[in-house]
């Protein structure tokens, strides 16, 4: 038996002591094929300092073995020492026979470093090189799947799953696909490759691609069934509640989705996109109440999420409680951001506290988009009406009356303004 095996015996059994005296005897009479074969082993299990020990000792005496540099550049690299791994790889020539494996290392320490442009230069010279080589083909699928490029990602997966390869490094090659086509709204090509993957080698994210894809195709009662199917097997992935909810909306089953969405905030208390969507289903239920106690607690959570600002603000005014619209609006005003929908509502909310200028200085501001909404210009017209303006009424009025021409109210009271 050689030292190199005793070593890894008195490894295996927990021998450290006795391994340690084994390992320097292995590397003073073990033979370089039985230490190259020793050092892939304990790289394997995680002892990467000896086999770093191992490769270094080698190196020396084959200094043109660029197998060598490789493998220590991976070992480097596994110790975040980025500058090492990138001195043995630069030693590496393109006239080597490993040279395009140094591409595919050195393609994979700077995607580490987020120097994604040289990445995939370094992945896409290696493609060059060895056009039909799978492994690059994958790697490069990989690159820009994970980088968001799923266009090119799907062509690269196309090719390998067409020549018959559909898993490679434990990775489902159809299910990359399915998803990269979800991801770009092909919902009607994703479909196909995601229902071929058996639910138990499903991750929940690929059960949640699934479950969108169905939703997006407007198949609610199966985007219920398999978003219910990740929760049950995943409870903790709050992102499926909002859509669960909202597919039980389309099916106007509305206290259904009223429950899914309580469940959400009940896993995630600190989404507000989940308490959004609670205040908005709710309203729906007519529970009017609950709806403003969950959109509160959503602007609680996100004081400058606009759009959940904008839903408390429907509430008051809805509501007619234009006071509490104005303290919530007035200071966003001072910090100057703003839109024409909340101006509106500030309009209506200073109109009916008697402050006739600045009711009319935000419904001017709202007018710059809210030209074609007739509520708006409807109320704008009366506002003006009640101030005494007559010229701006006229031109509210004409503006409305173009959209709703049948409005025989409105109508007349346009003719009564002419003749003065």
């Amino acid at each position: 038996m050689t030292y190199s095996q005793t070593a890894l015996d008195q490894l295996e059994s927990g021998q450290l002591d006795d391994f340690k005296k084994s390992f320097q005897l292995a590397l003073a009479n073990d033979s370089d094929d039985m230490l190259y074969s020793l050092a892939e082993e304990l790289y394997s299990l995680g002892f990467s300092d000896d086999s770093t020990t191992i490769y270094e000792k080698l190196l020396k005496k084959f200094p043109d073995d660029d197998n060598l540099k490789i493998n220590l550049a991976e070992l480097a690299i596994d110790k975040d020492d980025d500058d090492k791994a990138l001195n043995y790889l630069s030693h590496v020539s393109p006239k080597s026979p490993e040279y395009v494996r140094s591409l595919m290392v050195s393609a994979d320490l700077y995607q580490t470093q987020g120097m994604f442009e040289i990445s995939e230069q370094k992945l896409l010279e290696a493609q060059k090189l060895a056009p039909d080589e799978p492994v690059i083909q994958f790697a490069l699928a990989e690159f820009y799947f994970t980088t968001r490029n799923y266009r090119k990602a799907i062509n690269l997966y196309l090719t390998l799953i067409k020549s018959g390869t559909l898993e490679m490094s434990a990775v489902d090659l159809v299910e990359r696909l399915g998803v990269s086509y979800a991801e770009i709204g092909k919902f009607e090509q994703a479909v196909g490759y995601l229902e071929q993957i058996k639910p138990v080698k499903m991750s929940s994210d690929v059960k949640f691609e699934l479950a969108f894809t169905y939703f997006n195709l407007k198949d609610y009662t199966k985007a219920i069934k398999a978003f219910e199917d990740l929760r049950d097997s995943d409870p903790q992935y709050s992102s499926l509640y909002p859509y669960l909810a909202d597919s039980f909306v389309n099916l106007k089953r509305v206290d259904e989705a009223l429950t899914a969405i309580q469940e959400g905030i009940a896993i995630d208390q600190y989404n507000e996109k989940i308490w959004q969507k609670a205040g908005q289903i709710a309203t729906m239920a007519n529970e009017d109440d609950l709806a403003l106690k969950y959109l509160l607690k959503g602007r609680e959570i996100a004081p400058d999420d606009m759009e959940i600002l904008t839903l408390v603000s429907d509430w008051y005014i809805s509501h007619e409680r234009y006071s509490d619209n104005l303290k919530l609006l007035e200071p966003v005003v001072e910090d100057h951001v703003f839109d024409a929908h909340l101006a509106y509502n500030l309009a209506q909310s200073y109109q009916n506290a008697g402050k006739t200028k600045l009711a009319a200085n935000n419904y001017e501001i709202a007018a710059h988009e809210l030209s074609d909404n007739p509520s708006f210009l409807k109320h704008a017209a009366l506002f003006y009406r009640e101030a005494a303006d007559v010229e701006k009424e006229k031109q509210y009025l004409k503006k409305y009356l173009e959209l709703v021409p049948d409005d025989l109210e409105m109508a007349s009271m346009y003719d009564e303004d002419s003749d003065l």
